[in-house]
């Protein structure tokens, strides 16, 4: 039954707010789970200091050396994702979970509740990455990007070089996330500066890179996530796996024994090399 509520608050927790939204408790930690894992701190290049979680692969599972970090959405804090963690952990994957500055235990910043993202907020995901690939040096080390973290985890990946890039809800058009918000539910949702260069970001991704999408996603539409599949080089490896689902659904849809199982699953298939 304390699972059962505890998969509830996740689940709302991962629904999007599209806007600022972070909550400072966590729901629960990584062994409520009866996940291992150990508690770290890093610290930004522009000296933020954030909090994260390095879970291991299930001794259990055959150990796939790669890390994955997820990037969270622009809501709660990273105890929304320790689900999908386990699901990693089960396939035999590890994975470092974060917060974002001014979400969680990272370091408190002000941030206005209207801003879609912040572009600081790519600089916290490049120091994780940087700290997976410092913790974990023997392995793969991609991203995992989920709504405003497809976002982010794109910027990055555009820039850091990561092993793989993996995004659902990966929002490709900016203004209509904006026109979308104010016309379905009169919320006026406003953009850094920083969103005007976001279109020529995805032509500069070079790693493998699958697009997750919901074909019922009003806010980030399929049709982002399939642009940036056609628009691809033959040197760019990238597909798009559509789920019937809406905005960050495909988990709970690809849900088997347990949480996100399929849709790890999935995962693995591209990151052998196959369609996931």
């Amino acid at each position: 039954m304390v699972r059962f509520l505890l998969l509830c608050l996740t689940l709302l927790a991962a629904a999007p707010a599209f806007a600022i939204r972070p909550v400072a408790a966590w729901w629960a930690t990584p062994d409520t789970l009866g996940l291992k894992y150990r508690q770290v701190e890093m610290t930004t290049p522009d000296r933020v200091k954030l909090v994260a979680w390095l879970i291991e692969p299930s001794a259990q599972a055959t150990d796939q050396h790669t890390t994955v970090v997820v990037a969270g959405g622009d809501s709660y804090n990273m105890s929304s994702n320790i689900y999908t963690a386990r699901a990693l952990a089960e396939a035999g994957y590890g994975s470092l979970l974060f917060d974002y500055r001014g979400f969680g235990h990272s370091q408190a910043v002000v941030l206005d509740r209207q801003r879609l993202y912040y572009e600081e907020f790519a600089i916290d995901l490049r120091t994780a990455l940087a700290e997976a690939r410092r913790l974990q040096p023997r392995d793969r080390v991609g991203i995992l990007g989920l709504s405003m973290g497809a976002l982010v985890g794109s910027e990055v990946a555009a820039r850091a070089k990561p092993d793989f890039l993996v995004t659902e809800g990966y929002p490709g058009d900016l203004p209509g996330v904006v026109a979308y918000q104010k016309a379905a539910f009169n919320k006026t949702v406003t953009l850094p500066a920083e969103a005007a260069a976001y279109p020529r970001v995805a032509a500069r991704v070079r790693c493998p890179w699958l697009l997750i999408a919901g074909i019922q996603d009003k806010n980030t539409p399929l049709a982002d996530s399939a642009a940036v599949v056609q628009g691809a080089r033959r040197s760019q490896r990238r597909q798009l796996l559509a789920i019937d689902c809406g905005h960050l659904g495909a988990q709970e849809k690809l849900t088997e024994t347990f949480f996100a199982e399929g849709y790890v699953r999935a995962i693995g298939r591209f990151l052998a090399g196959g369609k996931a």
